[in-house]
Parts: C-alpha cells; sequence; structure tokens
C-alpha cells in the first residue's frame, strides 16, 4: 500500500490529549494524579509529545551495533587467570577485564595465547605503579606485530581510590605524579563512575560527581600546561540501576556531559564506557532473581550506547567466583546480542520523546550541580571537608527509607519473600558491609545494599 494512513488522520497536539485526560479524570488533579517526583527531583509525566521540543535533538554518536561482551577476572595468578581468559574468549567474551591484585602477576603470562588484536584488554590494578603499566604495555608490544591494531586500556584513578578507600596510595604529590608519568605512557584516563552509584547516590549525582572528577585531572594537566592532553582518551566505570528508562538516559547525558567538558579543554569529546550491573539492588535470597535484575540493567547498557558490557554473576554476593555463574552471567549477555538483536541497530533510544526528555533534564541537572561543585572548591575539596559523602548519604538514606517502608521493592526480599528460603548454609563470602578501623585522611565513600539490613535479621533466624 503505497498511501501513508497517517495521512488520513489529523494530528493531535500535546494540549489537547491532556485535556482529553482531565476529562477522564472526572475532577482529579492531574499533577497529583499522574505526575509522580523522582529522587533526582524530575516529574515524570503521563505521555511525552513531540510538540514539547523546540528543536529536533541531535542524533547521538553511540553503536549499539558494536558492543562488547566482557568478563571479568580477578587475577592473582597469571597462569590461572589466563586459562580462564581464554575458556571465556572460547564461549563468547568479547573483551577481558583483569583486576590484578599484586605486582608480582606477570603480565606476559597473563596475556599468552591472547590474541589482542581480536579482544580487548582493560588492566586494572590495586596498587599504582609506573614502572609495572610500562612493563605491561611492553609485553603486549611484543606479542603483536602492529601495536595500534590492539586494544590495551589501562585504568589509573588515583581520585576514585581516595574516594573509595579515604587515602592517597602513597601521598596526594607522589600519587599525582606516578598518575601523569602514567598518562602520558598511556594516553588514558579511567573514572570510577559505580562508587557512587554503589553507595547510593542519586543520578543526578553520579553525573555531576563524575564530571567533578574527571575534572581535577583536566585541572592538573590545564596548570602545567602539558600538551599531550589533547592525545588522552578517556573511560569511564559506570554501574547500572534498575530504573530502566532512567538508565539509559544516564548513560547518554554522560556521553553528552562529557563532551562538554571535553570540548572546554580540547580533549578527545568522545569517551568509552564500560557498564556493569549495580550491587546496591542485589540480594542473598530468592538470588535467582538477581539474573533478572541484571538482564534488564545490561538492556539498559546496551540501549544507552555502552560500549563494554561486564554482567555480574547472579551469586557474586555470597559465593567465591565460580564457571556456573560467570557462564550464566556470560550467557544472559550472548542471548541478548545473537538471539534478542540487541546489536542489530545503532542509537535505539534516539527520537524516544520520554527518553530524550529525560536525558536532557538529567544533563541540565548535573551540569548545575557540577557548577556548584567547582564554585565551591573543586571536587577534592568537598570530598576533604565531607561535603560529597554526606550528599551520597542523605540520598542513600531516602532511598533506603522508600526500600523499608516498601515503596522501592525488591522481588523475593521486602515483597512476598520464600519464608521457607535458607541461605547460611549456602554462604561462601560474607554479603554484608565490613567496617575495619583505620586511619584515613578523608571519610571514603562506602557501598552498601539496600536489602543488608534486612537479610541479617533473616539469617539471625534460620
Amino acid at each position: 500500500m503505497s498511501k501513508s494512513l497517517f495521512k488520513d488522520f489529523d494530528s493531535v497536539s500535546s494540549k489537547a490529549w491532556k485535556q482529553k485526560i482531565q476529562v477522564d479524570l472526572k475532577g482529579a488533579d492531574y499533577n497529583d494524579t499522574l505526575i509522580w517526583k523522582t529522587n533526582e527531583d524530575i516529574n515524570v509525566k503521563p505521555f511525552y509529545h513531540a510538540d514539547e521540543f523546540e528543536t529536533l535533538p541531535e542524533v547521538s554518536k553511540s553503536k549499539a551495533t558494536k558492543w562488547k561482551i566482557c568478563q571479568s577476572i580477578v587475577v592473582t595468578d597469571a597462569k590461572v587467570a589466563n586459562l580462564k581468559a581464554i575458556d571465556a574468549i572460547y564461549r563468547g567474551a568479547e573483551s577481558l577485564i583483569f583486576n590484578i591484585e599484586s605486582e608480582t602477576v606477570s603480565t606476559k603470562d597473563l596475556f599468552q595465547n591472547i590474541d589482542l588484536t581480536k579482544t580487548s584488554v582493560d588492566v586494572k590494578c590495586d596498587f599504582l605503579s609506573k614502572d609495572y603499566i610500562e612493563n605491561t604495555l611492553s609485553a603486549t608490544r611484543s606479542m603483536i606485530t602492529e601495536p595500534s591494531q590492539s586494544e590495551i586500556h589501562i585504568h589509573t584513578d588515583i581520585i576514585g581510590n581516595l574516594a573509595k578507600t579515604g587515602n592517597w596510595f602513597s601521598n596526594l604529590n607522589d600519587d599525582f605524579s606516578k598518575f601523569k608519568a602514567i598518562v602520558k605512557s598511556t594516553k588514558q584516563i579511567s573514572i570510577d563512575l559505580g562508587l557512587y552509584q554503589n553507595a547510593g547516590a542519586t543520578i543526578v549525582q553520579q553525573l555531576a560527581y563524575s564530571l567533578a572528577h574527571v575534572n581535577e585531572y583536566l585541572n592538573i594537566y590545564e596548570e602545567h600546561k602539558d600538551t599531550s592532553l589533547s592525545e588522552v582518551n578517556v573511560t569511564f566505570n559506570i554501574s547500572i540501576g534498575s530504573n530502566y528508562f532512567f538508565e539509559i538516559a544516564k548513560i547518554r547525558a554522560l556521553r553528552q556531559l562529557w563532551s562538554t567538558l571535553a570540548s572546554e579543554y580540547s580533549v578527545n569529546t568522545e569517551c568509552r564506557i564500560i557498564a556493569t550491573p549495580s550491587k546496591r539492588n542485589t540480594t542473598i535470597y530468592d538470588y535467582n532473581i538477581n539474573m533478572l535484575r541484571t538482564t534488564t540493567e545490561c538492556m539498559s547498557a546496551i540501549l544507552g550506547g555502552a560500549n563494554v558490557i561486564c554482567n555480574l554473576p547472579y551469586d557474586a554476593l555470597f559465593h567465591k567466583p565460580n564457571e556456573f555463574g560467570d557462564r550464566i552471567a556470560r550467557n544472559q549477555l550472548l542471548v541478548l546480542k545473537n538471539e534478542s538483536y540487541f546489536d542489530k541497530v545503532n542509537n535505539p533510544a534516539d527520537g524516544a520523546y520520554y527518553i530524550e526528555s529525560l536525558t536532557e533534564q538529567l544533563a541540565e541537572k548535573a551540569l548545575e550541580l557540577f557548577k556548584d561543585i567547582e564554585a565551591n572548591g573543586g571536587f577534592l575539596s568537598q570530598m576533604k571537608e565531607g561535603t560529597i559523602q554526606r550528599k551520597i548519604k542523605e540520598s542513600a538514606a531516602k532511598e533506603q527509607a522508600d526500600f523499608d517502608a516498601e515503596k522501592l521493592v525488591l522481588l523475593g526480599t521486602n515483597k512476598h519473600p520464600n519464608s521457607e528460603d535458607k541461605m547460611k548454609a549456602d554462604l561462601e563470602v560474607s554479603p554484608f558491609l565490613k567496617i575495619e578501623k583505620r586511619k584515613t585522611l578523608i571519610e571514603p565513600i562506602i557501598e552498601k545494599r539496600l536489602s543488608e539490613k534486612l537479610e541479617i535479621k533473616r539469617l539471625s533466624k534460620e
């Protein structure tokens, strides 16, 4: 049929829709009945319309057809981790994250028999060592004929370590000296945005803090007039929560915000995003629901435009790393890519009025908060004063109150729990927050799950 059906119907304005809804409400207040306010102070409306946009949003540059399935591996023994990595690649992993715990780990052994031109590798270290990073880069160059064809990403985030632990690796001057040397070699900066999400920060806070966080690094280079800054690439490590459309919008807003900030410093306006499902809403009781949570969170990450998706095993809270948990996590992504066609369309969220509106509002509010942070001394200054930590704790407490009151539901935990479900004998590792008393320069930002208090109570009664 050549004639379009749309020509047979008159267009309806948003005003006309609202008037019709108001009639159907039969006297009930439109705003009170159908509009709800989020913790990000965003009013969510019952419908969105094209005439609410003065101009059409720009086409986003992310490519959902190119997202990679990632496997994260904790490395204590290089040869054991290498075998695990090779097996993961054979079973469908397209990207690897190596979390290296010690400088004694041989990266030459770690990368053995891995085709670095086909598999991207991210290296995260629990320590700060310029020599180790240079040795790692040297080892990878010796394994490939054309270095430019490989994707080796080095993660160095000294401010992220300060925020998480409360201390520098060594001290401020030494850490920044090593950081600059590493960035000069790698041309890469990494930002841990996931810490803020897992600690209970709102989406607006997550975006603003990540911007203020990376801005501290950019300021250092700007002060020293380091011309190599134009060659630096930035990677954001983010955690994805269960607020499906908001999380899609969060990733899109992050790209917009980074592009705006990077333009001011003449840095590469494109960024790389690694997404992992949140730990904050995972549970030990009725734990199979974790698979449902992480699946929709990975969907948000894909539709939002993340470059790399690293799924969280459903039993990561209470089991040691195991083959079954890793395989299920990887297979969830394989199903999304190969059976659900989540790699067939670029920028699938573009043009959706609701998502476009959320993206715009999140970006605007985050930029406003970022400017406030900068006007009051910057991210490091506000962490030293405890302002950032206090704001996150306030947001976390509000979310916790919603969970306790069952306004925020985790099925099988605070809603419809299975009283016959027992977990005490199945805990291989502790899933709860551990407080270690030690001296710190600043108050660390602490990750905490919503269901911890309730789970401890249930365990005590088993």
